[in-house]
């Protein structure tokens, strides 16, 4: 089996390189990378590194010829018109060289009703490759808790939870342990089933009261749940133009549309995701 990674010098992408190379030869995966200078530890490691382009088809053309499992792990990009249109020249370009199968990167914020930015692309994809006509299966992602922990002390200092999601709960998962079921979904084709959608949590969610008690128990500060206004946490953080993306996410979680919770990750992985406090308790440094 040959594997094709996007994303892999990014967050989400360089977890699963590093946990499929612990289940399939190093020299069956080609990461695709947009700046080549920035993969070299994954070449490395035993990896073809090749450029691509979203934009240019004939770079997709040239990585992803030969290829039995395509992850495909989104770039980064704050509306969902551009991540649509990248994931079209994905699709265009893997049907045009028979790409064998598509390992996608899904989103629990994909309801129709969801206000969230991104909302219309992570609703787009399945629908979208359930009519490509290519292989394909989805696992969608919770919240990431691994932002929890470099945020801990601005939340320690402020004394509060502010996220602006009223009565409602939120649910998470680690980068690592959705890299650790990628790796195993893209490598078992008992598990890499077409149409199959996978959604990837731990075993519960969290109000903010509840995640305020967490975040005091592992920080042993007194931290409570003060929320802002959906405009007031926007303004707050909006370095890098992500203020609205931000505050859009929580408006949905407010609505009880990220509070999923799913008994996939044990059934992909054999035992429960890591729960939020052993997580942050072995992550953040007090």
């Amino acid at each position: 089996m040959k594997y094709l990674l996007t994303g892999a010098t990014g967050h989400l992408g360089g977890h699963i390189f590093n946990e499929l190379i612990k289940l399939v030869p190093s020299s069956d995966i080609t990461v695709g990378v947009h700046t080549i200078s920035k993969a070299k530890s994954l070449s490395e490691a035993g990896a073809k590194v090749v450029g691509i382009d979203f934009l240019k088809e004939n770079t997709l053309l040239e990585a992803f010829k030969d290829i039995d499992v395509l992850i495909y792990v989104p770039s980064k990009s704050h509306d969902s018109f551009s991540r649509v249109s990248e994931l079209e020249n994905v699709l265009t370009a893997a049907k045009k060289v028979n790409v064998g199968h598509i390992l996608s990167m899904g989103f629990i914020a994909d309801q129709v009703n969801n206000p969230f930015d991104l909302s219309a692309f992570y609703g787009y994809l399945p629908r979208r490759l359930a009519s490509s006509g290519i292989p394909y299966t989805i696992l969608r992602n919770a919240l990431y808790a691994d932002p929890l922990v470099p945020y801990l002390p601005e939340l320690i200092e402020r004394q509060n939870v502010i996220y602006p999601m009223k009565d409602q709960a939120l649910s998470f998962i680690s980068l690592q342990d959705s890299a650790q079921a990628f790796a195993k979904v893209a490598s078992e084709k008992s598990l890499l089933q077409n149409g199959r959608i996978y959604t990837l949590t731990q075993t519960r969610n969290y109000t903010m009261p509840q995640l305020a008690e967490v975040l005091s128990t592992v920080s042993s500060k007194e931290i409570g749940y003060q929320p802002v206004s959906l405009n007031e946490f926007a303004q707050i953080y909006n370095e890098g133009n992500e203020g609205h993306m931000l505050s859009s996410m929580y408006e949905a979680g407010g609505l009880g549309l990220l509070n999923d919770v799913s008994s996939d990750y044990q059934l992909i992985m054999g035992h429960p995701a890591q729960n939020l406090q052993e997580f942050l308790n072995s992550n953040y440094n007090k």
